[in-house]
This record gives structure tokens, C-alpha cells and sequence, in this order.
């Protein structure tokens, strides 16, 4: 059995993350049992949940225990199969987290699933065709459910959840407003994902200046937003929202590291009889296959085109983590493994 590098949760953050958190350590693969099936990762996938549950506190999910291997989605190929559904060669996605090889129990349901990369590149299974847009469908067309010609936003619209989401509301026939940091994710944004305006935070880092560039990009005001950042965006959101607006609240980003983020004016959700809901959406599976479908015909026919942010071998995954916190990645941040 192959040689298995893993990256371990060594300690837990005391306020931001560090690569001292981290501890990168080797040691070989298990003999697979009946049933079981080795995956060699090809790519690792980073996202912005895996930093609350480093911490030891209350969240939707059971924090990442000390000294396991970090948990995280995965793609790659079948090594070698113990299971009849699988046979060496297939492409699978799956949740094999921060390591080299995984070992899977092909009868658990939801642990593998078979991926076709001859159509769609594998690691778009990732991100806009994996779980970052199914998060995209489901706050849009769950929570959101916008009417055509409504106007909607989304924060931290350059990355694989905000680039899915514009997308699939353009299609839906919406004005779509992007918020994102630096010009180059702005003209990305418009330029490439076809986002009506987009609005750069770097140049709007309060309340009142957010609040004004809001207003400018969303004259008829705000009908659903999509909310990854929280903080005085979100507080800005709520001043530009119109009567009856849906808030699909995905991930609070700007809180990640312990920090309060209270709202400035809360009694703008009764004013406006505003609904705001937060998902998770690996509690909705239900809605995958539908979802999948259709980010995966956005993605063939040229109207998605997702960008992506590679890091070379597991041991640079801690530095890349931590940069997709500070929002230095462009697009879906990924760790190459092959």
C-alpha cells in the first residue's frame, strides 16, 4: 500500500488561524478490507466552513477533532477496489479531507460518488459543479426564489459559491449585483460571469460608503441577497433592501475568528417584513441531482466559467487556507495532490 502524507488539526486557533495549527505527517495506507476502495486525490478542496470548525464551540457540524486528519472534499481516481461498484480508474468525488489517499467504505451511501471528467474537468466537481454550487442553487432558488427582473446581490461574488450563484440568477432573468475585493474580481465579475455591476469592498470599507455604492448599482433597491461576508455589509444590505426581501445567509466570514458581528439596525427585518434564513446545504440533499444538473449545463454551455485559485501539494494547504480567509485566492481555492 502507497506512502499517505495527511495534514492533522495539531492545535486549535487562539483568534486567527496560523499555520501553526497545522501538522503535516506521513505513514502508509491500510489493507483494504472487503467493501473498501483506495482513492488517490487528485485535488483538495478549501473553503471558508472549514475555519469555524476548528474551533471548539458550537456550530451545525461537530468540530474538527485534535490530531485527525482536516476534513475536506476531494476528487481523484479509484487506486484499488474491494467493491464491485468500482473498479481502478474511476473518477470520484468525495470527502477524503487533507490528505494524499483516502479509504472508503463504498457501501456507506454518501461517501463516493462517480464523476464524469471527459465532459467537465474534475476539479470543477469541486466548485461550481460540487458543493460550492449546489450552496449557490440552494440559496437562490430555495430561500431567494427571485421573480425575473428583481434585483439581487452577493458577497464575495468572484468565488466559487458567489461566480454559481450569479449564473444561475441571470438565468432566472435577474439584475445581479456582485460584491467583491480589488478590480481585477470586479472586472472579472462583470466581464467574464456577466454580473450586472459589481461593487469593490476594498474601496468601500464602511457602513456609509457601502451603503451609497449599493444604492448605486441597485437604483429599484435590494430584493434577495446571498450572504457569505456578514459585518457592515450585510448591515449595508439591509439599508438598500426593499419591502418583503429574502437573505439567504450562507457563511458569516468576517466572524471567523471569534469576533461579535452585531447588526446596526435590526429592526430594518420587521420594518421591511424581511425573511432571513440560513442553510446548510448538505442538509438538503435532496435538491443535488437537480442542482448538479443544471450548474453542469451552465458550465458546457459557456454561461458559468469558474476560475481557480491552485496550490501545489498538500504541504501548501495550511498557507493556502489561511489566504482564502484574507481573500487572496481568485475563484475556488484548490490544492493540486497529483
Amino acid at each position: 500500500m502507497p506512502r499517505n502524507q495527511q495534514i492533522l488539526l495539531d492545535n486549535r486557533p487562539q483568534g486567527e488561524a496560523t499555520v501553526g495549527n497545522f501538522r503535516l505527517v506521513a505513514g502508509d495506507t491500510p489493507a483494504l478490507q472487503d467493501g473498501q476502495v483506495l482513492v488517490r486525490h487528485h485535488y483538495l478542496s478549501l473553503d471558508p466552513y472549514m475555519r469555524g470548525r476548528m474551533n471548539d464551540s458550537k456550530s451545525y457540524a461537530a468540530c474538527q477533532s485534535l490530531g485527525q486528519v482536516m476534513l475536506g472534499g476531494t476528487v481523484g481516481e479509484v487506486a484499488e477496489s474491494r467493491h464491485g461498484a468500482y473498479a481502478v480508474g474511476d473518477k470520484v468525488a468525495g470527502m477524503g479531507g487533507w490528505q494524499e489517499y483516502s479509504v472508503v467504505d463504498g457501501n456507506a451511501p454518501g461517501l463516493l460518488r462517480k464523476v464524469d471528467a471527459t465532459q467537465i474537468p474534475l476539479s470543477y466537481y469541486l466548485g461550481a459543479v460540487g458543493m460550492p454550487g449546489v450552496t449557490a442553487w440552494y440559496g437562490l432558488v430555495k430561500v431567494i426564489a427571485p421573480k425575473p427582473g428583481e434585483t439581487v446581490v452577493v458577497s464575495a461574488a468572484s468565488g466559487a459559491v458567489g461566480s454559481a450563484f450569479g449564473a444561475l440568477a441571470k438565468a432566472r432573468g435577474c439584475r445581479v449585483v456582485g460584491i467583491a475585493g480589488g478590480p481585477d474580481k470586479c472586472r472579472y465579475v462583470t466581464e467574464e460571469l456577466g454580473f450586472d455591476a459589481c461593487i469593490d469592498h476594498r474601496q468601500h470599507g464602511d457602513l456609509q460608503s457601502m451603503s451609497a455604492a449599493l444604492k448605486a448599482a441597485c437604483p429599484d433597491g435590494i430584493d434577495g441577497h446571498f450572504e457569505n461576508v456578514g459585518g457592515y455589509i450585510l448591515d449595508a444590505v439591509l439599508l438598500r433592501a426593499n419591502a418583503f426581501a429574502r437573505v439567504a445567509l450562507c457563511g458569516m466570514i468576517a466572524g471567523y475568528d471569534g469576533q461579535p458581528l452585531p447588526l446596526q439596525n435590526p429592526a430594518l427585518i420587521l420594518i421591511n417584513r424581511m425573511k432571513i434564513e440560513g442553510f446548510i446545504v448538505s442538509e438538503h440533499m435532496q435538491v443535488w441531482p437537480a442542482a448538479l444538473a443544471e450548474l453542469g449545463a451552465l458550465v458546457a454551455g459557456g454561461r458559468l466559467r469558474p476560475r481557480e485559485s491552485i496550490a501545489q501539494g498538500l504541504a501548501a494547504a495550511p498557507e493556502a487556507f489561511l489566504g482564502l480567509l484574507k481573500g487572496r485566492n481568485f475563484g475556488k481555492q484548490l490544492v493540486k495532490l497529483v
